[in-house]
């Protein structure tokens, strides 16, 4: 108690509420110069760089809206080249519901299923007399690779559905292995970006077994590879920050993405401060559009 009250005296001593007022600006300074070069660097250095120009490559269609970085503009644009489909989705690991993979879909009416141990994201829902409960169904619980399929066929996901967005830190590789009878036309996980694009390395399991918050995490881009093979899946992409990679069904692929589709082809080295965005928000649902056909 004592030292509570010392502390509030320290702070209000004119000295030191004028060294803190100036480190806040410092901060903010200093945020501000961090937000501009990634800026310029996304909007324009890129741009003129022969990998990033390709149109054929994903990076340049970057977008985020509610996504953690910005997967949401590099899913917009695997559909616009293979089409929406049903437009059903399935999402495990969706935080508090407004920061996430697919939450922007919802918002342009696809349908789909969300899976997270922390309920907190259906307060989010809760609080939306815009999304109906027609629209998304949800489990609130671990999941595993050995109850994976058990809660997919509980919640009623169709096995043929349109994105599977997996991120459960820790576990993600051997969740998508668990699901593999689930085949969804674009498969989005999370890759550990510090493991070089030529390793294949994977941590190993433990169902119970949660993210330390360390490096020692996940799988690599490579082992995301050769598993995404052995599936039916084609590597098409990753993320700017190094956050996600983005396969496609190769029935599906055609010459529609940049080839080869290969980990050493499409990594992208750790950049997790690269993102910028007003407070994350689900935006109001609006009225599902009619199928397009794919190009």
């Amino acid at each position: 108690m004592f030292r509570k009250m010392l502390s509030r005296l320290y702070q209000c001593l004119p000295l030191v509420r004028e060294l803190n007022q100036i480190k806040a600006m410092l901060l903010a300074q200093h945020q501000y110069a961090n937000a501009t070069q990634l800026i310029r660097l996304v909007d324009f250095d890129l741009q003129q760089h022969p990998r990033f120009s390709d149109p054929k490559r994903l990076l340049r269609y970057q977008t985020q809206v509610c996504s953690q970085g910005h997967e949401d503009g590099i899913i917009h644009e695997i559909f616009r080249r293979i089409g929406c489909g049903q437009r059903i989705f399935a999402e495990v690991g969706v935080g508090n519901g407004n920061e996430n993979n697919t939450a922007f879909l919802l918002s342009q009416g696809w349908n789909g299923f969300w899976v997270d141990a922390n309920p907190a994201f259906t307060k989010t829902l809760a609080q939306r007399s815009d999304l109906p409960a027609e629209c998304l169904r949800f489990h609130v619980g671990f999941i595993f690779k050995e109850n994976a399929a058990a809660i997919f066929a509980k919640l009623g996901v169709p096995q043929e559905l349109d994105l599977l967005s997996l991120d459960i830190d820790q576990n993600t590789y051997y969740l998508w292995e668990a699901l593999a009878d689930y085949r969804a036309r674009v498969v989005v996980v999370e890759y550990n970006a510090v493991l070089p694009a030529d390793v294949d390395w994977k941590v190993n399991y433990a169902a119970e077994r949660v993210w330390s918050g360390s490096q020692n995490m996940g799988a690599s881009l490579k082992a995301y590879e050769n598993l995404g093979r052995r599936l039916g899946y084609a590597l098409v992409g990753c993320d700017f920050a190094g956050n996600n990679a983005f396969f496609v069904r190769e029935d599906l692929v055609g010459d529609h993405f940049a080839s080869p589709f290969t980990a050493e082809n499409h990594y992208e080295p750790p950049r997790f401060t690269a993102r910028r965005y007003h407070p994350n928000a689900i935006l109001d649902r609006a009225p599902a559009p009619p199928a397009q056909p794919a190009e």
